[in-house]
């Protein structure tokens, strides 16, 4: 099944201790179904220093947030939103767009393909 919530979206934390921030995502980790979302869910992490590599330390960085926690912002609408996936016919093309199913407008291209002639 395809992912609702790509790299790039503006999205909200719906449950946790961060909920109601918005953030942008940063990465998807598909295999274990959640997302990193820019300067949300923040941990400190204590790091061991390398000489000539890193210094060690407590770094802070974003942790994994489940995708289920999380809602798309819509781009047109600015509503938190679920997603849809519509397919529709551009003169010899076929599209795969991702919708807004609160403003039914069309969020962004995800697939293009080219239409064989039966």
């Amino acid at each position: 099944m395809a992912l609702k919530i790509k790299k790039g979206d503006t999205v909200v934390v719906l449950r946790g201790k961060e909920r109601g921030k918005t953030g942008e995502v940063i990465k998807v980790l598909r295999e274990e179904n959640r997302v990193i979302v820019k300067d949300v869910n923040i941990v400190k992490k204590h790091v061991k220093g390398i000489p000539n590599v890193r210094e060690g330390g407590i770094y802070e960085m974003e942790a994994p947030i489940h995708i289920s926690n999380v809602m798309l912002l819509c781009p047109k609408c600015n509503k938190p939103t679920r997603v849809g996936f519509r397919i529709q016919r551009e003169g010899n093309e076929l599209k795969k767009y991702r919708y807004c199913k609160k403003c039914n407008e069309n969020i962004d291209v995800i697939r293009t393909k080219e239409r064989v002639k039966a």
